[in-house]
């Protein structure tokens, strides 16, 4: 499925919370932005995720019971080095900066970053 400049945008969510992947979809859909996601939440889901749905923007909990976001992002590099790829936590904890390979490191709290961080990944 092609997207277009206006999408619709392929966009995979790695989070095994449903309820807080619901709530990035809402977000990203309340902004107005057209796409199609897939949630995913082990190795297994986020490989067949890649090879099936093709995501053109990965969104990763940074935190996932028996699965991380850094075993994500490297599932991800491994696929395409070049796939925009951005950290949501729930932690308190954030670190300054992302990993030089990530494209942002955001609270799940405060989505309001997401949205324009989200646009400019898939414009450029």
């Amino acid at each position: 499925m092609p997207a277009g400049v206006d999408g619709p945008w392929r966009i995979l969510l790695v989070d095994d919370s449903r309820d807080d992947a619901e709530l990035t979809e809402i977000a990203l859909r309340d902004a107005g932005l057209a796409f199609h996601s897939r949630r995913a939440d082990t190795a297994e889901t986020v490989r067949a995720a890649l090879l099936e749905f093709a995501p053109q923007l990965v969104i990763s909990d940074l935190n996932l019971p028996g699965f991380s976001g850094e075993e994500a992002l490297a599932l991800v590099r491994a696929h395409d080095p070049a796939l925009p790829f951005v950290y949501l936590t729930g932690s308190l904890f954030v670190v300054d900066e992302p990993p030089a390979d990530v494209h942002g490191l955001l609270l799940k709290d405060d989505l309001t970053p997401l949205l324009a961080l989200v646009r400019r990944l898939l414009a450029g």
